[in-house]
């Protein structure tokens, strides 16, 4: 008997939507099939404009709670015409949903992602899991990352390993053949979004194709330290962040402390380093040598991954997921399908070392159709 499992993802970057066809019913998780659905542009812009207070947010925040709940419906729907696979094999929808605010440590504490899942469901016909993070939030802990409980089950195989997500923020979940049941992770900072949004104002593009702008720059030491001054880079975890922190504006204003202006390539460059630094200075606060395995977005960027690679050697081999049986790019849509099957089993789904919380919980709220 198969065990089907839905996943709906759409990180930071909020680019489109990754659905993911999983089937649990072997001890590996066999990935069936998959679907991406990039969002229309005016969808795009009005996801970003919420990631900052404004106006009018409620009403703004309806209507693209609205859409993207049938988004994600029509992506589902999608994904089962290619299998020609009936929505009553499905036994349920693990959405994400859309981050439009993160704010762990305000005094009070939240998280919100949206996308109806009451749309999904009704739509579909398929059981739907989402609101996942709260729970988290309500026992403590940050909401974030989830990943790592998904990556233990997937990657915890007798070694030293990291496994890195690159999306718009990075993420790393730490496992040690010492104590494989000890998970640790945390957000390191900016994956690509700070580079994202500077190739957006320097040249309207959404992102830097394989990092081949970044490459025709020099690092800029000075403006590196500045960004790597910054507090959260020596929070102790837990710890999580998001665009409402690590922005444009923060960017700009560490451009404005540099003594000399420096050209917009470099700045580019100096990100990626940022980057690929910060990544791999949480990984070596933890181990001395081991695999870093990297999926996300971020696994995509040849120059990136140079030079994560570079700053790894000797002691750490750098490879993305695809040598471990899962795409980089469906990873996530698969842990939330994990973490699906985790609710509808009534298992835990966070890991309390990783987020901070009081106790390992069952997430997130299921909608019936």
């Amino acid at each position: 008997m198969n065990e089907l499992y839905i996943g709906l993802m759409s990180g930071t970057s909020a680019d489109g939507i990754d659905a993911a066809l999983v089937d649990f019913s072997h001890a590996e998780p066999n990935l069936i099939a998959t679907h991406y659905v990039p969002y229309p542009s005016d969808l795009r812009e009005k996801i970003l404009g919420l990631f900052q207070p404004g106006e009018n947010e409620i009403e703004r925040m309806g209507e693209i709670d609205t859409r993207l709940g049938k988004e994600f419906a029509q992506a589902v729907l999608a994904l089962l015409k290619k299998q020609t696979l009936n929505p009553v094999h499905v036994k349920a929808i693990g959405s994400h949903g859309q981050t439009v605010r993160h704010l762990p440590n305000d005094p009070y504490r939240f998280t919100l992602q949206i996308g109806n899942p009451n749309i999904i469901a009704a739509e579909t016909g398929i059981t739907t899991v989402a609101d996942f993070r709260r729970k988290d939030l309500a026992f403590g802990g940050q909401g974030a990352p989830l990943v790592p409980a998904f990556h233990q089950a997937l990657f915890a195989h007798g070694a030293n390993r990291a496994i890195v997500n690159i999306g718009g923020i990075a993420n790393i979940t730490l496992l040690t053949q010492d104590m494989p049941e000890h998970i640790r992770g945390y957000d390191t900072g900016p994956g690509n979004v700070l580079m994202d949004l500077w190739m957006h104002v320097q040249h309207k593009k959404n992102h830097d194709a394989d990092g081949a702008w970044a490459k025709q720059g020099h690092l800029c030491q000075e403006l590196l330290a500045l960004m790597l001054s910054d507090p959260y880079f020596h929070l102790p975890a837990p710890k999580s962040t998001g665009r409402e922190y690590f922005n444009l504006a923060w960017l700009e204003k560490n451009l404005a402390q540099l003594k000399n202006k420096i050209s917009s390539v470099d700045v580019q460059a100096t990100l990626a380093e940022l980057t690929a630094q910060t990544i791999f200075d949480a990984v070596q606060k933890q181990m001395s040598r081991g695999e870093i395995i990297v999926c996300g977005g971020g696994a995509h960027n040849k120059f990136l991954m140079q030079r994560l690679q570079q700053l790894a050697q000797p002691n750490f081999s750098v490879d993305s997921t695809e040598k471990h049986a899962i795409a980089p790019d469906w990873v996530e849509a698969v842990a939330f399908a994990w973490l699906a099957k985790q609710t509808m089993s009534k298992q835990p789904g966070n890991v309390p070392g990783v987020t901070g919380a009081s106790k390992a919980a069952v997430l997130g709220g299921v909608y019936f159709p």
